[in-house]
Order: C-alpha cells, then sequence, then structure tokens
C-alpha cells in the first residue's frame, strides 16, 4: 500500500502517523496560568534530540474548540515550562490530565497530584514524576494555523531517589519503568528489554 499524504484529510494523516511512530515518549508538560492556577497536560509528539545544547522538542495543536493550550499560552507568556517524565505509578493520573478541564480549574487538583517548585523556573514540577525536565523557551516554530513546535532548553534535571546513580548518571532500569504512547487510549510499558544482536525475548 502507497498512501500520498497530500491525497488524505489531515485526521487520516494524525492516525496514520501516530499508529506507525510508536511507542512516543509523552511529555507532562506543568506550567501556571496568569491566575496562578497549576496546570499538566500529557503531550506524545515528543523528544529530546541534542545534547549541547540540551533540547527537547514538542508538537503542540489547538484545543478541540480550536482555541489555544493552555501549557502554549503559559509557555508563550513565561517562556519557561517543566517536562515530567510519565512512569507506571503516574500513568493514571497523566491520562486523566489529558482531559479538556477549564483553564480556572487545575489538574493537580483533579489527578490528585502534588505541585511544588522547580528549582529554576517559575512553573511548579509535578512531585510524584518520575522524572522531571526544567526547561527554558529555546525557539518556538508556527508550522501551521493548528500546529506548534516548542523547542525547550533543558537546565535541569530532577529525578526519583535511585533513578540515576551520582557517579556514572546511569538510568535504573529496575526503578526506572516509563509508559509509551501507542494510540487512542493505548499505551506500552518497557518491561522487556534485551541486547542485539542476539534473541529476542520470548512472549
Amino acid at each position: 500500500m502507497d498512501l500520498k499524504l497530500a491525497e488524505l484529510p489531515a485526521l487520516e494523516r494524525y492516525k496514520l502517523l501516530i499508529g506507525l511512530v510508536i511507542p512516543r515518549p509523552i511529555a507532562w508538560i506543568s506550567t501556571r496560568s496568569e491566575n496562578g492556577v497549576a496546570n499538566c497536560a500529557p503531550f506524545s509528539f515528543f523528544n529530546v534530540f541534542s545534547e549541547d545544547p540540551p533540547l527537547c522538542v514538542i508538537g503542540m495543536n489547538q484545543r478541540s474548540d480550536g482555541t489555544m493550550k493552555h501549557s502554549l499560552k503559559n509557555i508563550r507568556r513565561t517562556g519557561e515550562f517543566v517536562v515530567n517524565l510519565v512512569d507506571e505509578a503516574t500513568a493514571n493520573a497523566m491520562h486523566v490530565s489529558s482531559y479538556e478541564f477549564a483553564e480556572e480549574e487545575s489538574e493537580f487538583e483533579k489527578t490528585g497530584l502534588t505541585a511544588v517548585p522547580a528549582a529554576l523556573v517559575q512553573h511548579p514540577r509535578i512531585a510524584e514524576a518520575a522524572a522531571c525536565l526544567e526547561c527554558r523557551l529555546y525557539k518556538l516554530l508556527e508550522i501551521s494555523d493548528t500546529r506548534t513546535l516548542i523547542l525547550g532548553e533543558i537546565l535541569l534535571v530532577h529525578a526519583r531517589e535511585g533513578i540515576i546513580d551520582p557517579k556514572t548518571k546511569r538510568i535504573s532500569e529496575e526503578l526506572y519503568r516509563p509508559i509509551g504512547r501507542l494510540f487512542a487510549n493505548r499505551y506500552c510499558t518497557t518491561r522487556q528489554r534485551f541486547n542485539l544482536p542476539g534473541e529476542l525475548p520470548e512472549k
């Protein structure tokens, strides 16, 4: 099958791309509104792509009513944000926070999460998150009327105790259990890990 994306509606392109490019990491972005409401929302068009400078990239679309996402509004206003990384322990709270709450409602309160001060940026981080990346806006790219790319310079990494070895900076496979986004309400774990070349793990 060959599919020319220029000939497909945007929704069909979206379904194809998020179904094929899997699993995707999840940027659980926390910010605070101009009125002081703590906000958090997940975005799975996300990855890191540079260590010098240390950069992450997040793709943001609009809300279902065509208005700007609260996260993007807060990033534009302040030039800062926090990317919280989602693990198995926080997966359900992350999913609930993806609902489109009103701007005066806090996803932290809706999910029972704890907002704690970040070290270098003005927005809160999620206390329950496995790890957090405190970011300063590096560049904002308006791709289209409905899609914005956020490039963030990572200033500080905070991690739950035991996840990062203080000497080697290696990540504990035993203690860090991230989840990945597939499509719709489907997610996956990273419990099966293996080396190549070699045999793949049995089902």
